[in-house]
């Protein structure tokens, strides 16, 4: 069994999105399937058509700066063919955005290949999430038209979560197309119950303190000024209250300067972007974690995997209570929730979280049994094989040994 995955980006390059993608090719080649890889121009501009990273062989497109999205396409279309021509895969696994889908819709069209789309966030919210774009406008239409033309036209559909899959059926295709591949984390690669490093502990200011913690991107999206905010809120009742923002990103020069305003410098402690090796030192030394995310529709709909990579370390954490985080968390069982955006009601969150920690211990060893039994990637990845086997089967494909009759 052959796989293309083409994707927007890939290793070198760190994001969640990549660390899914690496979890999809370790566990389908453990199934015993070979998976090749394709990037788009979105990896970078650069003139590469190939490279091996940790054993993964990373096909290229090469791309000049500035090239706008229509052109991008047509690059990506252009080299995919040339992959398929060159290493004959069985079916093309397009991921998003929808960029990546339409080239792969029409290489389909020359070589009777079936086409899975995985959808792990619609391309018009993110496109308003991230600045691009406001919803309801011109292009927030164009761009949910292209995405619904791409679902429609997709031999199989495969998503992230209930969420998405409700809003994919909302555009009228059939649940039967649709296969949730939920997040999930490699339990293995967390360890449980680790005591933080002192001498980072030291080196932070942070040692005898109650620390706070956000570990990841800095998008406005997060509604890490509000945790900033809640935490201006506690410290005047709590000396000992100190807040960790380990990342970076569009919103951190806000975020600096909010501290400064409110005066909370010796609060607030900026690690900036920190090696993804070196992350799970940086989680060790947070009591309780914080994930305020705003309530839009990105939010709303997608699940994100960061309070699974908590649950697996057995970290305490408070969440807003969007549509993602709760089709994740149990409240009181494996985490907290708390109404999304609203300062006032993050800090009480926050606060009757501090004051419960004599059901902290309870609260880990649910969370790290929820992940262990429902969040594999294992189990994740299985799924794959009939999304797969009923694609191939649809073209009227002889479906290979490897996915079962």
């Amino acid at each position: 069994m052959r796989v293309l995955h083409v994707l927007d980006h890939s290793i070198p390059l760190h994001s969640g999105y990549t660390f899914r993608t690496l979890a999809i090719l370790r566990e389908q080649r453990r199934m015993g399937w070979e998976t090749l890889q394709l990037t788009t121009p979105k990896q970078g501009a650069g003139t590469l058509r190939e490279e091996v990273i940790d054993g993964l062989r990373l096909h290229r497109t090469p791309s000049t700066e500035g090239t706008g999205l229509l052109a991008q396409m047509r690059q990506t279309a252009a080299r995919m063919a040339e992959v398929v021509e060159a290493e004959r895969p069985d079916l093309i696994h397009a991921h998003s955005p929808v960029l990546n889908a339409l080239p792969a819709l029409w290489v389909r069209l020359r070589r009777r290949l079936p086409v899975v789309y995985e959808m792990r966030a619609s391309w018009e919210d993110a496109a308003v999430d991230h600045g691009s774009t406001t919803e309801g406008s011109l292009r927030y239409r164009l761009s949910r038209g292209l995405e619904s033309f791409a679902l429609r036209r997709a031999d199989q559909i495969t998503t992230i979560c209930e969420g998405l899959r409700g809003d994919i059926m909302a555009r009228g295709i059939a649940a039967e197309r649709i296969t949730v591949i939920p997040n999930a984390v490699d339990v293995a690669g967390f360890q449980f119950g680790v005591p933080p490093d002192q001498a980072l502990q030291q080196r932070l200011g942070l040692a005898g303190c109650t620390v706070l913690g956000f570990a990841g991107s800095f998008y406005g999206y997060e509604g890490l000024h509000l945790l900033v905010e809640a935490t201006r809120r506690l410290a005047a009742d709590r000396p000992d209250l100190r807040l960790l923002l380990v990342g970076g990103g569009p919103q951190e020069a806000a975020l600096k300067a909010q501290v400064a305003q409110a005066g909370l410098q010796d609060k607030v402690v900026f690690t900036g972007r920190v090696p993804h090796a070196e992350v799970q030192r940086y989680y060790e030394l947070i009591d309780l974690l914080a994930y305020p995310r705003l309530p839009i529709r990105l939010t709303e709909l997608v699940t994100p995997l960061k309070p699974l990579e908590a649950m697996a370390q057995g970290r305490v954490f408070v969440a807003s209570n969007v549509g993602g985080h709760r089709e994740l968390i149990r409240h009181g069982e494996t985490g907290y929730l708390c109404p999304a955006g609203d300062a006032g009601a993050l800090a009480q969150g926050l606060a009757d979280a501090l004051a419960d920690q004599a059901r902290w211990p309870q609260l880990r060893a649910q969370a790290r049994r929820f992940v262990e039994q429902e969040r594999t990637w294992g189990n994740s990845v299985a799924r794959y094989r009939e999304v797969y086997r009923r694609a191939l089967a649809g073209r009227g494909i002889a479906v290979p040994a490897a996915l079962g009759a």
